[in-house]
């Protein structure tokens, strides 16, 4: 008997973000989000085939750009955007950009209790930093939605 999707477990997901030059992307995970490196393996040449880092509670995994997995520069952008909580949005978003990030969306309060903007960092991933200003029930974002987009 094999087991149906249903049936199996997730045991881990991550991001993988696909960069042109790993070295200095993970020097700008660390330096903007904290981030702390947990491994790295390189090829015979050096580049990053895979390098995890972790960012709070929470992962993602840094590779250099190839010709099987390029990175977003080379496919006019990207449609994934990672979103990160922290304890101040204004701070870590001046810190992603002394790094080269750029803003996308300025740092502001928004209508479902968060202070948050979007940034690009140089490297070409969109990134959704966030804090909670405001405890909002489900109910009460649903209803500042429809009040903004009325």
């Amino acid at each position: 008997m094999t087991n149906t999707p249903a049936q199996q477990t997730v045991t881990r997901l991550y991001a993988r973000l696909v960069v042109p030059d790993g070295p200095r992307a993970i020097d700008f995970y660390r330096a903007a989000l904290g981030a702390e490196e947990i491994e790295r393996y390189t090829g015979p040449d050096g580049r990053i085939v895979h390098a995890l880092l972790r960012l709070g509670g929470a992962v993602v995994a840094v590779k250099d750009a190839d010709e099987a997995d390029p990175a977003p520069a080379s496919l006019g952008g990207s449609p994934v955007i990672m979103a990160l909580d922290v304890s101040d949005a204004d701070a870590v978003a001046e810190a992603m950009l002394r790094g080269g990030a750029s803003v996308v969306y300025p740092v502001a309060d928004q209508h479902y209790g968060q202070r948050g903007g979007r940034l690009a960092d140089p490297f070409g991933h969109l990134w959704m930093i966030s804090q909670t200003i405001e405890d909002l029930t489900p109910e009460q974002i649903q209803q500042r939605t429809d009040e903004l987009l009325a």
